[in-house]
């Protein structure tokens, strides 16, 4: 059996800019894809904190250390600069997979700043002491 899970977070991102004419996705600062595993084109889903709006899109590079997060194209409608959006990605993992599944979760400042990175080890949780 395979189970999708939770592979990504970033946690209580600022939007910096939103650019309706820009050509669709999202713009993640560099090091904050780094710091979760998002790789450049990668599906993800937003959830903005403020309107409740839930879209998919792809993750962009943005420059690495600039804080930016910014919505682009049609997602520049589900947001605006200042809103607090949580930013996922999940990915399919097997049984084995799950022995040693960690997502990889942090959480922001206001500047976009990781204030603190959430370590959870799936395979030593309560709820999976009877699976493994």
């Amino acid at each position: 059996m395979q189970r999708y899970m939770l592979k990504s977070k970033i946690h209580k991102a600022t939007v910096t800019q939103a650019d309706l004419m820009y050509e669709g996705s999202l713009t993640i600062d560099r090091d904050l894809m780094a710091a979760v595993g998002l790789y450049p084109y990668e599906k993800i889903k937003v959830y903005n904190i403020h309107t409740g709006d839930r879209f998919d899109t792809y993750a962009i590079e943005g420059e690495a250390g600039s804080g930016v997060i910014g919505l682009n194209g049609a997602a520049a409608r589900k947001g605006m600069a200042g809103d607090l959006i949580i930013i996922v990605s999940y990915a399919l993992y097997s049984e084995e997979d799950l022995k040693i599944f960690e997502p990889q979760v942090v959480i922001l400042d206001r500047q976009n700043r990781i204030k603190e990175r959430v370590r959870t080890h799936f395979a030593d949780s309560v709820l999976t002491a009877d699976i493994f």
